[in-house]
């Protein structure tokens, strides 16, 4: 499976509740209707955190993955 283009990259690794989520909706506003925010993340938190920001916002989760610990993201600008 080939990840999706972003316009905008995040790196929240070694940031917990509740800055991944607050850094993200400052730059998801930033972007354009339709671009999309790749965030990298480790909290434990961060996957039931993602998809209630997404449900919360409209902001649709496009991608959500995991590996060795590391969480992906893919959020896209409604």
């Amino acid at each position: 499976m080939t990840a999706s283009a972003t316009n905008a990259r995040l790196d929240a690794r070694g940031l917990f509740c509740p800055m991944p989520i607050l850094k993200a909706s400052q730059m998801i506003e930033s972007l354009k209707p339709g671009e999309r925010l790749e965030v990298l993340a480790d909290d434990p938190a961060a996957p039931s955190d993602f998809v209630a920001f997404s449900k919360r916002t409209g902001h649709p989760l496009r991608e959500h993955t995991e590996d060795a610990g590391t969480y992906r993201f893919v959020l896209e600008h409604k």
